[in-house]
Protein backbone atom coordinates (compact mmCIF):
# COMPACT_ATOMS: atom_id res chain seq x y z
CA UNK A 1 0.00 0.00 0.00
CA UNK A 2 1.17 3.03 -0.99
CA UNK A 3 0.87 6.00 1.00
CA UNK A 4 -0.92 9.51 -0.50
CA UNK A 5 0.81 12.02 -2.66
CA UNK A 6 1.75 14.48 -1.41
CA UNK A 7 -0.38 17.97 -2.49
CA UNK A 8 1.81 20.26 -4.22
CA UNK A 9 3.48 23.05 -2.68
CA UNK A 10 1.75 26.25 -4.13
CA UNK A 11 1.00 29.76 -2.68
CA UNK A 12 -0.06 29.83 1.57
CA UNK A 13 -3.61 29.14 1.86
CA UNK A 14 -5.24 32.72 3.79
CA UNK A 15 -6.05 32.43 7.57
CA UNK A 16 -9.22 31.67 8.66
CA UNK A 17 -12.36 34.08 7.90
CA UNK A 18 -13.16 33.52 11.56
CA UNK A 19 -9.76 34.63 13.26
CA UNK A 20 -9.45 38.25 11.21
CA UNK A 21 -13.24 38.94 11.86
CA UNK A 22 -12.46 38.35 15.79
CA UNK A 23 -8.78 40.16 15.29
CA UNK A 24 -10.80 43.39 13.39
CA UNK A 25 -13.59 43.30 16.26
CA UNK A 26 -11.21 43.19 18.94
CA UNK A 27 -9.02 46.03 17.49
CA UNK A 28 -12.32 47.88 16.62
CA UNK A 29 -13.37 47.64 20.46
CA UNK A 30 -10.17 48.45 22.02
CA UNK A 31 -10.06 51.99 20.11
CA UNK A 32 -14.03 52.24 21.17
CA UNK A 33 -12.84 52.07 24.85
CA UNK A 34 -10.21 54.34 24.04
CA UNK A 35 -11.94 57.26 22.55
CA UNK A 36 -15.19 56.90 25.25
CA UNK A 37 -12.20 56.76 27.80
CA UNK A 38 -10.51 60.04 26.49
CA UNK A 39 -13.78 61.72 26.16
CA UNK A 40 -14.58 60.89 29.90
CA UNK A 41 -11.97 61.83 31.38
CA UNK A 42 -12.99 65.58 32.46
CA UNK A 43 -16.28 64.07 33.81
CA UNK A 44 -13.96 61.58 35.83
CA UNK A 45 -12.06 64.94 37.22
CA UNK A 46 -14.79 66.63 38.20
CA UNK A 47 -14.37 69.14 35.52
CA UNK A 48 -18.18 68.42 34.18
CA UNK A 49 -21.33 69.73 35.01
CA UNK A 50 -24.44 67.83 36.26
CA UNK A 51 -27.81 67.94 34.44
CA UNK A 52 -30.32 69.64 35.82
CA UNK A 53 -32.00 65.93 36.47
CA UNK A 54 -29.14 64.96 38.09
CA UNK A 55 -29.50 68.24 40.61
CA UNK A 56 -32.81 67.01 41.21
CA UNK A 57 -32.29 63.65 42.58
CA UNK A 58 -28.69 64.49 44.40
CA UNK A 59 -31.25 67.27 46.42
CA UNK A 60 -33.78 65.12 47.13
CA UNK A 61 -31.47 62.28 48.07
CA UNK A 62 -29.43 64.71 49.82
CA UNK A 63 -32.09 67.21 51.84
CA UNK A 64 -33.34 63.87 52.98
CA UNK A 65 -29.86 62.55 54.79
CA UNK A 66 -29.17 66.24 55.94
CA UNK A 67 -32.81 65.90 57.82
CA UNK A 68 -31.92 62.10 58.95
CA UNK A 69 -28.41 63.69 60.65
CA UNK A 70 -30.18 66.97 62.10
CA UNK A 71 -33.00 63.96 63.62
CA UNK A 72 -30.08 62.07 64.90
CA UNK A 73 -28.11 64.70 66.55
CA UNK A 74 -31.25 65.79 68.19
CA UNK A 75 -31.66 61.80 69.68
CA UNK A 76 -28.55 61.82 71.21
CA UNK A 77 -27.80 65.00 72.27
CA UNK A 78 -31.28 66.64 72.81
CA UNK A 79 -31.35 69.94 70.79
CA UNK A 80 -31.76 70.45 67.17
CA UNK A 81 -28.56 73.11 65.53
CA UNK A 82 -29.28 75.57 63.03
CA UNK A 83 -26.92 75.75 60.17
CA UNK A 84 -25.71 78.41 57.74
CA UNK A 85 -26.19 77.70 54.55
CA UNK A 86 -23.33 76.75 52.75
CA UNK A 87 -21.16 76.53 50.36
CA UNK A 88 -21.42 80.09 49.82
CA UNK A 89 -22.63 81.17 46.93
CA UNK A 90 -25.03 78.59 45.49
CA UNK A 91 -23.52 76.30 42.97
CA UNK A 92 -24.55 77.72 39.85
CA UNK A 93 -25.41 75.79 36.26
CA UNK A 94 -24.96 71.87 37.78
CA UNK A 95 -20.70 72.58 38.46
CA UNK A 96 -19.64 70.93 41.34
CA UNK A 97 -18.07 72.99 44.06
CA UNK A 98 -15.57 71.76 47.21
CA UNK A 99 -17.41 70.96 50.47
CA UNK A 100 -14.87 70.24 53.15
CA UNK A 101 -14.80 67.27 55.22
CA UNK A 102 -13.76 69.31 58.39
CA UNK A 103 -17.40 71.90 58.13
CA UNK A 104 -17.49 72.17 61.91
CA UNK A 105 -21.34 72.21 62.15
CA UNK A 106 -22.17 69.61 59.27
CA UNK A 107 -19.50 67.31 61.01
CA UNK A 108 -20.84 67.42 64.11
CA UNK A 109 -23.98 65.99 62.87
CA UNK A 110 -23.03 63.24 60.54
CA UNK A 111 -23.53 65.19 57.20
CA UNK A 112 -21.65 64.26 54.69
CA UNK A 113 -23.03 64.96 50.85
CA UNK A 114 -19.07 64.27 49.51
CA UNK A 115 -15.67 66.22 48.47
CA UNK A 116 -18.14 68.27 45.55
CA UNK A 117 -21.68 69.13 45.84
CA UNK A 118 -23.98 71.02 43.61
CA UNK A 119 -26.19 72.29 46.05
CA UNK A 120 -26.08 74.62 48.88
CA UNK A 121 -27.39 73.41 52.21
CA UNK A 122 -28.95 74.76 55.22
CA UNK A 123 -30.84 73.96 58.65
CA UNK A 124 -33.22 76.31 60.15
CA UNK A 125 -34.64 75.98 63.46
CA UNK A 126 -37.69 78.51 64.48
CA UNK A 127 -40.02 78.47 67.68
CA UNK A 128 -43.67 77.59 66.40
CA UNK A 129 -46.56 80.06 67.80
CA UNK A 130 -46.74 77.03 70.58
CA UNK A 131 -43.34 76.91 71.16
CA UNK A 132 -42.30 73.51 69.82
CA UNK A 133 -39.22 73.64 67.68
CA UNK A 134 -39.93 73.86 63.60
CA UNK A 135 -37.23 72.65 61.84
CA UNK A 136 -36.44 73.01 57.69
CA UNK A 137 -33.95 71.20 55.95
CA UNK A 138 -32.72 72.83 52.77
CA UNK A 139 -30.57 72.25 49.47
CA UNK A 140 -31.20 75.38 46.91
CA UNK A 141 -29.17 74.85 43.48
CA UNK A 142 -29.29 77.49 40.51
CA UNK A 143 -29.36 74.73 37.76
CA UNK A 144 -29.72 77.46 34.89
CA UNK A 145 -27.61 80.52 36.46
CA UNK A 146 -30.03 83.22 36.77
CA UNK A 147 -29.87 83.97 40.11
CA UNK A 148 -33.01 82.14 41.08
CA UNK A 149 -32.37 79.34 43.06
CA UNK A 150 -34.80 75.76 43.11
CA UNK A 151 -35.02 75.06 46.81
CA UNK A 152 -35.45 71.56 48.29
CA UNK A 153 -37.09 70.86 51.36
CA UNK A 154 -38.23 68.74 54.31
CA UNK A 155 -39.47 69.54 57.59
CA UNK A 156 -39.45 68.00 60.97
CA UNK A 157 -42.08 67.78 63.20
CA UNK A 158 -41.47 67.73 67.05
CA UNK A 159 -41.93 63.66 66.69
CA UNK A 160 -38.87 63.31 64.08
CA UNK A 161 -41.63 62.62 61.25
CA UNK A 162 -40.58 64.09 58.17
CA UNK A 163 -42.92 66.02 55.42
CA UNK A 164 -41.98 64.71 51.69
CA UNK A 165 -39.80 66.85 49.90
CA UNK A 166 -41.28 70.36 48.95
CA UNK A 167 -39.90 71.92 45.48
CA UNK A 168 -40.00 75.53 44.82
CA UNK A 169 -38.76 76.98 41.21
CA UNK A 170 -37.43 73.46 40.24
CA UNK A 171 -35.45 73.46 36.86
CA UNK A 172 -34.45 76.88 38.14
Amino acid sequence: MSAPPEPAPGPARPRNTGVRLGLAVTVFAAMAATAVFIVRIPALKGGGAASPEQVANEARIQVLALCDAVQGFRDEHGDYVTIAPYPVPVPQRGEAVPFPKDHEDFRRIGFDPGPAVHLQYEVRVEESPVGEPEVSCLARADTDGDGLNAVYRIRLDANGMTTPVEVEHEGE
